[in-house]
């Protein structure tokens, strides 16, 4: 089915089958319907979507990030032991 864009006799605009068009119907472009019906101002000025400016996550460099594990205080000191002396796990579960 095809459609066609018009104006009646008010100056409303619409977009109707071409079956549908009335006598003192006008028809007009695209172009036109979109500057009269307010499509083109609402894409210039609202539209949705892309890239916006303070959109997304916001980088948190203020707090240094925090690990919380449960272990017991024999384990608590023999991690800081292994972080201290650069003790490599890889070579010790090898043998």
């Amino acid at each position: 089915m095809k459609y066609v864009y018009v104006k009646d006799s008010e100056g409303f605009v619409s977009k109707k089958a071409v079956n549908k068009v009335e006598p003192d119907d006008v028809v007009i472009t695209k172009d036109e319907f979109r500057k009269l019906s307010g499509d083109e101002y609402y894409e210039q000025n609202f539209t949705h979507g892309g890239r916006r400016e303070g959109a997304g996550r916001k980088p948190k460099f203020t707090h240094k990030l925090e690990y919380q594990i449960r272990v017991s205080e024999e384990e608590k000191a023999f991690i800081a032991f292994a972080r201290e002396n650069h003790f490599d796990y890889g070579k010790a579960m090898r043998g």
